[in-house]
């Protein structure tokens, strides 16, 4: 099932490593307050923008790839933008097939939210369509395509909004950080692949050699997995057998580099804008203050390494005290490759690169059979509160509250499908935990719990209803949906009433992280914060785990509900939610 001609050298594989040459790029979207902008990676801002869209090449690592990009650059411009400014950005699509964009974070009228089939008809071909929309918020988000594959190709962007105001946040220089993956090999065929065999591009599968070296589970444990036709290290889809992994389109032998003078608070705007990769980021012998989290402020949390899964922003603020270049490393989350670039005073300074960490390989806990006592730390207050938990521990207890129509509160009530391949016996809200593969990372490493808003929460009021959604796959058959139902199934949309509060519960049925976006809102995590719980608009749902939010539905229209996993939303794990006013209250709060 390997294809030779897709295959990249083990070199090439690990680019990134140590003693990779030092090559160095021109800093790309770096910026002081005065906004100075290397001329290879423009800014657009001001009322009108104009966004082109068309086919090209990137340069990655010395080498071309094809690629899709705007105003002829991919991945493409940075657009800044005001808080309380209105937007008028007008895409035309040189294509020769339907393109669109996407305004990730954003809220906006449902009609300007660029989802071809839910909310507009798309661009088509030679086409062009004006977005238009008041801007009523700030902080770091990013744009892409919502059409076909054509994201994984360079169609995405970052985007920061400026506040009205003086920035609470302050620093004295900011960087954005864009992460993104690309292969030399056309997404369709990645496709391909996956549907041919789901574990096609993983080349870490546990081998004999690992057993007797120590570095794999125990022979026992491996027959378990064997027994579940499971494979404990097909961690991630897609891996760095195809993908190079880049910071603002620049791959690890290219070396990004950012300016910092010493002494400097640094802002770096990172953006996971990548088709399938999470990436843990660190900068080794330099701490990372987190200030905001999907754009929103959340009070300082100091980390020496955080998670950042496809989809999801996050603002750290670094400060060097020394004269000396410190490498930025985003290693994938199944370790098959990593991003670099460097922080450095002076161009042409390089840091020493880690080399890659070993693979994680899943456990039971990982396949929803680890939670047998949730105990305090799986239960906040709001779970007690609601009736779902104790807070020492014991069984949840939803007959307390009033459930919705797709509310499966025991697993035997999803539907017997094909997409339907593992159910998790005991999933337990991971939030309070690192990431899997960061337990043991030996430093503070960000989790959900950590996070709190600065501000209280919009709306303080008690949910009304609960709902649960499955979220369930099929890896032989590569088929991802949620309940069971994939979207080219599915008979009716996710109904929510105006101005309703609905507590929702996402449970991981598979054995990997799903990173869920809802558009159009934002969320508050139900993690123990109160009145001042983090709001996002992505969540990443750890294997065999849960994640809760509290959701308002404040905007009304037809809205994409989905996995940003790009090849797990291509085989059906998305749906939509519409927004509608009670007929009864006329659009009241529930």
């Amino acid at each position: 099932m390997i294809d030779p001609k897709t295959m990249m050298r083990r070199r090439d594989l690990l680019a990134g490593g140590a003693g990779l040459g030092a090559l160095v790029a021109v800093p790309g979207w770096a910026q002081s307050h005065a906004h100075g902008l290397d001329m290879a990676r423009p800014e657009l801002s001001g009322p009108d923008i104009t966004l082109t869209i068309a086919r090209q090449h990137m340069m990655i690592d010395g080498k071309p790839y094809h690629a899709i990009g705007i105003n002829g650059s991919a991945p493409a411009p940075l657009i800044r933008l005001r808080e309380g400014q209105r937007a008028r950005i007008t895409v035309v699509n040189q294509l020769d097939e339907e393109s669109s964009i996407h305004w990730h974070g954003l809220l906006l009228p449902f009609q300007m939210d660029g989802v071809p089939g839910i909310s507009f008809p798309g661009i088509p071909a030679g086409g062009r369509f004006t977005y238009e929309f008041p801007v009523v918020q700030a902080g770091t988000y990013w744009y892409h395509s919502h059409s076909g594959l054509q994201e994984q190709e360079g169609l995405y962007g970052p985007i920061v909004i400026d506040p009205a105001g003086p920035d609470p946040i302050a620093a004295e220089r900011e960087h954005v950080v864009l992460l993104s993956d690309h292969s030399a090999l056309h997404p369709h065929g990645i496709f391909r692949r996956l549907k041919l065999q789901g574990g096609y591009f993983n080349y870490q599968k546990q081998t004999v050699g690992g057993l007797l070296a120590g570095r794999d589970q125990p022979l026992a444990e491996r027959l378990r997995w064997g027994a579940m036709r499971m494979d404990p290290s097909d961690v991630s889809d897609v891996t760095g057998s195809t993908y190079r992994y880049l910071v603002n389109g620049h791959g690890p032998a290219d070396n990004w580099t950012g300016l910092f003078a010493v002494g400097e608070r640094v802002r770096l705007r990172l953006v996971n804008a990548s088709a399938m990769t999470i990436f843990n980021v660190r900068l080794p012998g330099l701490a990372m203050t987190v200030v905001q989290a999907d754009g929103q402020d959340v009070r300082p949390v100091a980390v020496d390494e955080l998670q950042i899964a496809v989809a999801e922003t996050y603002d750290v603020i670094v400060t060097p005290v020394e004269d000396r270049a410190y490498t930025l490393v985003a290693e994938t989350w199944d370790r098959s490759g990593m991003a670099r670039a460097t922080l450095a005073p002076r161009i042409g300074m390089v840091a020493p690169v880690p080399p890659l960490r070993p693979r994680p390989l899943a456990t039971m806990k990982d396949m929803g059979m680890g939670g047998m006592d949730q105990g305090a730390a799986a239960c906040s207050p709001e779970h007690a509160a609601m009736g779902h938990c104790q807070p020492g521990g014991g069984a949840m207890d939803h007959g307390a509250m009033k459930h919705g129509m797709r509310d499966f509160a025991n697993a035997p009530g999803l539907p017997r499908t094909p997409v339907v391949q593992t159910v998790s016996p005991m999933p337990v809200d991971r939030t309070g935990e690192p990431p899997q593969g960061l337990a043991d990372a030996g430093h503070r490493v960000l989790t959900y719990r950590d996070l709190a808003s600065t501000r209280p929460n919009p709306d303080r009021r008690t949910p009304s209803r609960a709902l649960t959604i499955h979220l369930t796959g099929n890896m032989e058959r590569y088929m991802w949906a949620f309940d069971g139902v994939k979207l080219n199934a599915v008979t009716a949309p996710i109904p929510f009433r105006l101005n309703e509060r609905v507590r929702v519960t996402l449970v991981n049925d598979t054995m990997m992280a799903h990173p869920i976006h809802l558009h159009g809102h934002f969320f508050e995590l139900v993690t123990g914060h109160g009145d001042h719980a983090p709001r996002k608009h992505t969540v990443n749902v750890a294997p065999g785990g849960t994640a809760t939010f509290d959701l308002t539905a404040d905007a009304e229209g037809d809205w994409a509900f989905h996995c940003h996993l790009l090849y797990h939303m291509h085989a059906g794990m998305m749906q939509v939610v519409t927004v509608r006013p009670d007929p009864a209250t006329k659009g009241d709060a529930a």
